[in-house]
């Protein structure tokens, strides 16, 4: 939990603190005690990766719970668990009673979204996509369209670090700044999804082009006409990509059902695909693989511009057909053209 505006002081304040910031976390709670005891049975801390938020009671007691919360932490699952801690000095304590405490394992899932290009669909869309729980990395070649937005890293290995006002944006979206954008690709963590908005057609396509070298990247949107995402695809396939990395190009991304072309409309289109990616993910595991790319190829949009592409061959019906089966089993989208 960093970067925090303020700080959390009671238990109550540290789980309304990782709710509002999507921070994974365990509620720790004396359920009983007997005998001598430094704290009554109620009390209460939160426990993150980073921090603990209120006490149980403080010295050796309190020192394990936070390890076995954080261990607990890791298994990135959901959890709740007692245990019996007699207050002697094998735990170092000298109370001389015992306690139960209960671990409620709270895990936060973040969906990691990279988003390239800080144009004016970009300024409008991220706002809206920070107040969802995912993880955001904002790059762009150009430092000033930053301004007054957050915290700004300069390149890859995010040292030089450099706070702006405090009306810039939640804590869950690192800015990055990399004049050669496409190489930040190579960075993304396995399952992260893309966002390509950038002014230039061709750094487009080379962010276009890395990300489908990996197959662990399961949603590559790219934003752009109908003629943009043929001509694309045509390219991408003369230089040797199959259906399998193909099937993983979202372009034109976007909702169909929401029109216009202004950046707000826009950014609410391309919201709304991925908001209903999130649900279709929601009981899917936060670590993601190369597999899980082939969940994404069945929740195809119906109006994909390689389904449409295919309704004009032989196999155009049966093409039709299927991409309406994957759109109705999760409402996926096209785009508008911009």
């Amino acid at each position: 939990m960093q970067n925090f505006t303020w700080r959390a002081k009671t238990w109550h304040e540290g789980i309304a603190q990782c709710q509002q910031h999507n921070v994974s976390y365990v509620l720790v709670t004396v359920v009983s005690v007997a005998g001598s005891a430094p704290r009554e049975t109620g009390s209460k801390m939160v426990v993150t990766a980073s921090e603990s938020i209120d006490t149980i009671g403080g010295g050796h007691l309190e020192h394990h719970a936070i390890a076995t919360a954080r261990e607990f932490l890791l298994s990135n699952q959901p959890l709740t668990e007692l245990r019996s801690y007699p207050l002697s000095s094998k735990l170092g304590q000298c109370c001389g009673g015992a306690v139960k405490v209960l671990f409620d394992v709270c895990n936060s899932y973040q969906q990691h979204i990279a988003v390239f290009g800080a144009g004016h669909v970009a300024k409008a869309l991220v706002p809206i996509l920070s107040q969802l729980p995912v993880k955001i990395t904002w790059i762009d070649s150009r430092e000033s369209l930053f301004s007054n937005t957050g915290t700004i890293h300069s390149g890859t290995d995010n040292t030089n670090t450099s706070a702006l006002n405090s009306s810039g944006l939640p804590d869950n979206v690192n800015i990055v700044v990399e004049q050669e954008p496409e190489t930040e690709v190579a960075q993304l963590a396995p399952g992260t999804w893309l966002v390509i908005l950038t002014h230039d057609h061709q750094l487009d396509y080379r962010i276009t082009e890395q990300a489908l070298n990996y197959p662990s990247l399961p949603f590559v949107g790219l934003i752009g006409s109908q003629t943009k995402a043929k001509r694309f695809i045509t390219k991408l396939s003369h230089r040797g990509f199959d259906d399998a990395a193909l099937a993983r190009l979202y372009t034109p991304i976007g909702n169909p059902s929401i029109p216009g072309k202004r950046p707000i409309e826009v950014a609410v289109s391309i919201s709304a695909q991925l908001i209903a990616l999130l649900h279709c993910q929601s009981d899917k595991d936060s670590t993601q693989t190369a597999d899980s790319a082939s969940t994404f190829t069945t929740i195809r949009a119906a109006t994909n511009i390689r389904a449409r592409t295919r309704a004009n061959t032989s196999d155009g019906t049966r093409a039709t057909a299927t991409a309406n089966a994957e759109n109705t089993a999760c409402k996926k989208e096209k785009t508008n053209d911009i």
